[in-house]
């Protein structure tokens, strides 16, 4: 009897990529730090570098994945998500014992590492969710992309919401909330996350779906804003506040009606069983040594002997470094130029959006306002729609004009240059456009890298390359935020004989650095566009994504 095959046309990768928005929410548990991180202050009694070294740890944790990275080509993605599970739960646990004050003088070391481990959590469920999908839709890397990571975006505001409306604003009740449902949430979803074979061409019925899912979430965030907005100006009864909620889960579940459509209206697409062809398959085939030696390559133990065999078959001719545009290793795309620049134009610029995420509280306070939550809900709305945005747009530009998608880059640093020296002279009434603008380019960033790694370098190891680039969040963390920001924080809150800092001059300087910082971003990313362009010409020259033949599942 033939196994199963399930064909990336039908209902399963829909109902997986369904599951997968919802473990992306859960996967942006890093943006509550600036919702507990004054808690954690006060109760701790820690310092503006302090805290500001506790969001290293914050950001170290949720994007050092290589460990995900490897792990994705070798275990299923539940066992990766699982792994997530324990993480969240162990290291939230912690932080609740010490906010809670259930146990009294946790050593700081110890909340460093918690964090540390919590928010690694979000390497492991992105990575899966990622991996998977960019798989299961590899004609629509780009919109699949900013799909998955608008929903990681807006995740901040569906936390915003839930702690704001359910958790009473309390740090202690949204740790605990981070402890025991994050965990529950993914291992009710893993069990719909799943591989399956990608559909061989552009269908109709895809494209409109994906529209569908776009418009849900453009809709959830439009909401969760409006909601943000009224529950800062207005006193809501405890009814009213859970009667919020369940319409924000409602959006949430929506794109479930794409393989409840399915079901109902099935479009009959096939399901091969092992060995079967269709009028579609190649007449000819790779030789038993070519598939062989295809197989022994994607696990790295082909042997001199077994590539001479192969190439005595005609099987293969000589070996060769891949091209751009082919499936690299992670020592192959290391010793690449472009791989370098992509990591410095991303380092540059997510480094010093998440300088302003983690010190957002702050920022507010220096600025005179008095609640903040409302600059993170409005971050984390402009971050998702940096994210879907760029994802729709990049992919729309590639097709059409072949145009590299890392044009939007390039774009994206020069507002930031902008937004910063706003920011550093204190403008009247600019936090909120300023902290907008950083959000979409954060947004945007984050986004556009994942589908041009995979379309420079491939999706066969793309896991272990991707965690790579994200290395630049926390490098851009240490540098930017931990030792820039929290120091000269910490020496005009001295200079003003208190522990907080008021007045634009509490993070002036560290502006007018990240603005240099972007700047030189901007130059960077034009060079990488310049050297790409022609790869993409390469691979979009029919006006749509030439699939390799084999993806390496």
């Amino acid at each position: 009897m033939a196994n199963i095959v399930v064909k990336g046309g039908s209902r399963p990768p829909w109902v997986g990529l369904a599951a997968a928005l919802w473990v992306e929410i859960a996967a942006g548990n890093a943006y509550n730090f600036p919702l507990y991180s004054p808690a954690l202050k006060s109760v701790m009694g820690f310092n503006q570098q302090q805290l500001t070294m506790l969001g290293v740890a914050n950001d170290i944790g949720e994007n050092v994945g290589l460990l995900p990275g490897i792990a994705c080509n070798k275990f299923p993605p539940w066992a990766i998500l699982s792994v997530g599970v324990l993480a969240c739960f162990l290291g939230y646990g912690v932080l609740w014992l010490a906010v809670s004050q259930t146990v009294n003088n946790l050593p700081y070391w110890l909340l460093w590492l918690a964090l540390l481990i919590a928010t690694n959590s979000n390497a492991w469920f992105g990575t899966a969710v990622l991996v998977t999908n960019m798989r299961n839709f590899p004609l629509s890397r780009g919109t699949v992309s900013g799909i998955l990571k608008g929903y990681a975006g807006i995740s901040a505001a569906v936390y915003t919401l839930v702690y704001s409306l359910v958790l009473e604003g309390s740090a202690s009740n949204l740790l605990l909330f981070l402890t025991l449902a994050i965990p529950i949430l993914c291992l009710a979803m893993m069990y719909f996350i799943r591989p399956c074979t990608p559909a061989s061409g552009d269908d109709s019925s895809e494209h409109a779906h994906f529209l569908f899912t776009q418009a849900a979430v453009i809709l959830l965030a439009i909401y969760l804003l409006v909601t943000a907005i009224i529950i800062t100006v207005v006193s809501l009864s405890d009814a009213v506040s859970y009667i919020l909620v369940a319409i924000m889960v409602i959006f949430l579940i929506s794109p479930l009606a794409i393989p409840v459509k399915m079901s109902i209206f099935p479009s009959g697409h096939l399901v091969l069983g092992e060995g079967e062809t269709t009028s579609t398959d190649p007449l000819l085939t790779p030789s038993s040594s070519a598939a062989y030696l295809e197989t022994l390559y994607e696990n790295g133990d082909a042997s001199d002997v077994e590539i001479l065999l192969a190439m005595g078959e005609g099987a293969v001719k000589k070996k060769r470094r891949p091209k751009r545009g082919e499936d690299f290793r992670m020592h192959e795309a290391l010793i690449k130029a472009d791989f370098w620049l992509l990591w410095v134009v991303y380092f540059l610029g997510i480094g010093s959006g998440v300088t302003v995420l983690n010190n957002l509280a702050q920022i507010g306070v220096a600025f005179g306002l008095e609640d903040t939550t409302i600059l993170l809900a409005l971050f984390s709305f402009c971050n998702f729609a940096g994210r879907i945005g760029s994802g729709a747009v990049s992919e729309h530009f590639v097709r059409s004009r072949a145009i590299p998608r890392t044009v939007l880059m390039t774009c994206a640093h020069i507002i930031m240059t902008v937004a910063f020296i706003l920011f550093a002279f204190a403008i009247d009434g600019i936090l909120y456009a300023a902290t907008a603008l950083l959000g979409i380019c954060y947004g945007i960033l984050y986004a556009v890298m994942v589908p041009t790694a995979s379309e420079l370098f491939g999706l066969r190891h793309f896991g272990v390359i991707y965690n790579c680039l994200l290395l630049g969040n926390p490098v851009g963390a240490l540098l930017f935020s931990g030792i820039l920001a929290g120091y000269i924080y910490d020496a005009e809150a001295a200079r003003q004989g208190s522990s907080t800092c008021v007045g634009p001059d509490c993070f002036k300087v560290t502006f007018l650095a990240l603005a240099g910082c972007c700047g030189l971003g901007t130059i960077m990313s034009i060079i990488l566009t310049v050297r790409i362009w022609p790869v993409y010409e390469m691979l979009y020259s029919g006006g749509s994504y030439n699939l390799p033949r084999n993806l390496g599942h």
